[in-house]
């Protein structure tokens, strides 16, 4: 179950009613196919009518990563004044809410379709990889759930190179198997002669008609993280993401096109910095950093939004533009009203995100005993959730439904073996304070980090009995981990990408070297956030505020933390584990690269995933859980922010 900080609601009382229309994919009779690369084509047969105005609505969804299922959170009734009661007589505290996944999404995109004229159904990114869905079918059942709502348009993110160009082309002809053809844009990446996406699989931009009015709609993909955290072809080229954007923005305009729509998978605040970089741009519709935009309504739930949706956005030319995202993991779909006058200028951007949720809720009446709730108390519940215009009570498709069923047959068999126990929630995060974790308030690891990264990384030493130290990108750790029972299918979805163990020969000297670059490569060269280190046997102290080469400091070893923590000898070898991703040089651990190209290296060829789950196995045959570490041995001993800010002595500083 994933646990979300409990916040007290409302008792309020509308409902919201959901609505099956039809199932798969759906046409208002205006799409058409996209050209080959160099040609693109216009879809639909209407004129240009340039002398009216527009209202647009923009469906739109990003960073599913294979979550494709359903999940849940839980939710504080004790303001409701319920009276049903658990186990001992003692009154209901909590109730479980099912929400998200794409059975619900693919009704409320028919739902929300049928209700507007003009709509656009776009996915802006990082479809693939995150859950054993990837792990199993390499994409085939992200696409068929893709192609049940049957998107206008699909921007490539990052994560759809984790298996090269020629696992994005696996994917691509999946996504263009049915009826449902998407266009599949992503203007600054220019594939190589020999990759395997280089005949057609890619465009810069479409061009979709509505009510008359054509519609540029140009795909922008994070150039330097997509080379440094992925794995595309080494001839595959990726562009400046402001130039290539207003290139291709200049051309549309050339052709008449005078409604722009960016698809950037680029990062919220990179969008809001494009926005106001650019002539021409109308709308972004972005992706990458997961973020959740919208009100009050999403923080009385315990989730955390950023700012409000949509954000608003000023061009070069004086000019509104509209941005907006829509979260992660299939939870939300946002819907973007714009509305454009006679010269294609946008007036007004309104609308806010969707979260679908099932009609029933649950609770735990005792241990091993879940019940549904029902009654008077059932009604108070829902009226208290959908009194909040985002929360939409929604069945699932049916067709879809049986389509993830098929999956699930396979991946159930895999997921549901147990293999230990969590003592207690391991949040998540990347840099300390960064305020990522979906399970615990920003304030769990706003001093040293991650909980669950830090276990990651002491998993890695202890399996890998030569080495001294492991070092472990925060980016490929990617879920909190609840308390409870754990099993595979968990460990597949905290590690989620195919990498495996690799041990390198390296100088005390060189491991300094690799921290410094892994900070610098979120700090100074935009890239991951994920790129940040988390170490077993390794710890040391952040200063984010310095320059590159002075960031780390205080660095100490205890070889797989068997004896006393001591200064790191800087011309001493020691033997490093960590995946083989970074060891390759990604994600800015350019002397990792360094040290696996000159061949100091040993390939375990134990996955990642597969470290972990036999760490706890090794645990639960010691008949002991999973649990924190003592703080000694977290990675990160004191972390001083990009502004100054010593998180160690003050609890208020902003941001990381």
């Amino acid at each position: 179950m994933n646990k979300i900080m409990k916040s007290s609601l409302k008792s309020l009382t509308s409902l919201v009613l959901g609505t099956v229309l039809l199932t798969g994919c759906s046409s208002d009779g205006e799409d058409g196919v996209q050209g080959p690369q160099g040609e693109q084509g216009i879809q639909g047969s209407a004129g240009q009518n340039a002398d009216m105005t527009l209202d647009l609505t923009i469906l739109h969804m990003n960073d599913h990563h294979s979550h494709i299922a359903k999940d849940d959170f839980d939710l504080d009734v004790t303001g409701l004044g319920l009276t049903t009661t658990i186990d001992g007589g003692n009154p209901l505290e909590e109730v479980t809410v099912n929400y998200g996944g794409f059975p619900m999404l693919v009704s409320l995109f028919n739902t929300l379709e049928g209700q507007s004229e003009n709509v656009l159904k776009l996915h802006s990114g990082d479809a693939i990889t995150g859950t054993l869905y990837y792990s199993l079918f390499k994409g085939q059942a992200d696409a068929a759930m893709m192609n049940q709502v049957c998107f206008d348009a699909f921007a490539l993110g990052n994560h759809e190179f984790d298996d090269g160009d020629s696992g994005l082309a696996n994917f691509l002809n999946w996504l263009n198997s049915t009826a449902c053809e998407t266009p599949t844009l992503a203007a600054n990446i220019v594939p190589g002669e020999t990759s395997a996406v280089s005949s057609g699989y890619i465009q810069p931009y479409t061009i979709i008609e509505r009510s008359g009015h054509k519609i540029g709609i140009i795909g922008i993909d994070i150039a330097g993280k997509t080379q440094n955290s992925s794995s595309p072809d080494a001839t595959t080229e990726f562009l400046d993401e402001t130039t290539t954007a207003q290139q291709y923005i200049d051309e549309l305009t050339a052709m008449g096109v005078n409604h722009i729509v960016l698809m950037t998978h680029y990062q919220y605040e990179n969008d809001l910095a494009l926005a106001a970089a650019l002539t021409g741009v109308d709308v972004i519709v972005g992706g990458d950093s997961h973020t959740l935009l919208g009100d009050s309504t999403f923080s009385d739930l315990g989730f955390n939004p950023v700012a409000d949706y949509p954000a608003e956005a000023t061009n070069l030319d004086g000019n509104k533009v509209c941005v907006v995202q829509a979260w992660e993991y299939a939870h939300i779909m946002g819907k973007l009203d714009v509305s454009f006058d006679e010269n294609g200028h946008v007036t007004s951007c309104g609308g806010h995100p969707y979260m679908p949720i099932e009609a029933e809720i649950s609770y735990e009446h005792a241990d091993d005993d879940d019940r549904v709730l029902s009654g008077a108390d059932y009604g108070t519940v829902i009226a208290s959730l959908t009194s909040h215009p985002e929360v939409v009570v929604t069945p699932s498709d049916a067709t879809t439904q049986v389509m993830l069923e098929t999956f699930d047959a396979d991946v159930d068999i895999l997921r549901q073996t147990i293999i230990g126990t969590i003592a207690e929630d391991l949040c998540l995060e990347r840099f300390p304070g960064q305020g990522r974790s979906n399970l615990c308030d920003v304030s769990a690891n706003y001093v040293y980090g991650s909980d669950i990264s830090n276990v990651v990384a002491k998993a890695f030493l202890t399996v890998t009995p030569t080495a001294d130290i492991a070092i472990q990108n925060g980016g490929g750790v990617r879920v909190d981990v609840a308390a409870g029972d754990y099993s595979i299918g968990d460990a597949y979805t905290l590690l989620p990408f195919s990498n495996t163990l690799v041990t390198l020969e390296m100088t005390g000297q060189q491991i300094v070297d690799v921290l410094e670059e892994a900070l610098a490569n979120t700090l100074d060269n935009d890239g991951s956030s994920g790129s940040y280190p988390y170490a077993s046997g390794l710890r040391f102290s952040v200063d984010a505020s310095q320059a590159h080469g002075s960031r780390i400091s205080n660095v100490e070893v205890n070889s797989r933390v068997a004896g006393d923590w001591t200064a790191i000898e800087l011309a001493a070898t020691y033997t490093v584990v960590t995946n083989d991703f970074i060891a390759s040089g990604r994600d800015g651990y350019t002397t990792f690269g360094e040290v696996f190209e000159a061949g100091d290296f040993v390939d375990t060829y134990t996955e990642y995933a597969q470290g972990f789950i036999d760490y706890v196995e090794s645990l639960t045959n010691a008949a002991q859980p999973v649990q924190k570490l003592p703080v000694s041995e977290y990675s990160t001993q004191n972390y001083i922010g990009r502004d100054g800010c010593d998180h160690g002595t003050n609890n208020d500083c902003v941001g990381y």
